[in-house]
């Protein structure tokens, strides 16, 4: 079983029971899946860029990561229907919570200026999403063989109803969100 998992049920299935006083250990709020997805406008001029994308999205999640095709045309963006445009992955199980431990333990802490996450990117139906500007945060990639630097979303899905169900769940989980200070009262 993954560390994470295991803080899971020992640790915060009991502080979470505690918190919003639920009646049944399966009322209590879990992390489903983690999706990661990585779109590249520059593919429609590059194709080869796509295939980088992927290799280094699988030595990141250890999955093999799927091709995202557009589905509608752009003229604007010179983009027809149907062409690849990004990937992505959806791990759960054993996998999502190394990657989630990776992440919180390693790849956050080597973002430069990093100050936390924000707590405004829940979606109000419990799931977070995270934007990486950098795939070099991950330690699994070398930056020799990479010919461009992008970004990806990361999105947490959890089976909380609201998102202050989720946000005590992920902050258990050691999700380093930044303290959100109270406005100072200004005194004429």
């Amino acid at each position: 079983m993954a560390r994470l998992a295991q803080k899971y049920h020992e640790k915060v299935v009991p502080a979470l029971m505690q918190e919003f006083h639920y009646q049944s250990i399966m009322e209590v709020p879990r992390l489903e899946k983690v999706v990661i997805n990585v779109g590249l406008g520059a593919a429609i001029r590059e194709p080869k860029l796509l295939d980088a994308a992927s290799e280094e999205l699988a030595a990141i999640t250890g999955q093999k990561p799927i091709t995202r095709r557009a589905r509608k045309a752009i003229a604007a963006f010179k983009l027809r229907q149907g062409m690849p445009i990004g990937v992505m992955v959806t791990i759960r199980g054993n996998r999502m919570y190394e990657f989630l431990d990776r992440l919180v333990s390693i790849a956050l802490p080597r973002v430069r200026d990093f100050r936390g996450l924000s707590a405004r990117a829940f979606d109000g139906r419990g799931n977070y999403t995270l934007g990486v500007k950098d795939q070099f945060i991950f330690p699994e990639l070398d930056m020799g063989k990479t010919e461009q630097i992008h970004g990806m979303n990361i999105t947490l899905v959890t089976s909380a109803k609201v998102d202050e169900e989720a946000h005590f769940l992920l902050a258990q989980m050691g999700m380093p969100f930044a303290r959100i200070e109270e406005p100072k009262a200004v005194v004429n």
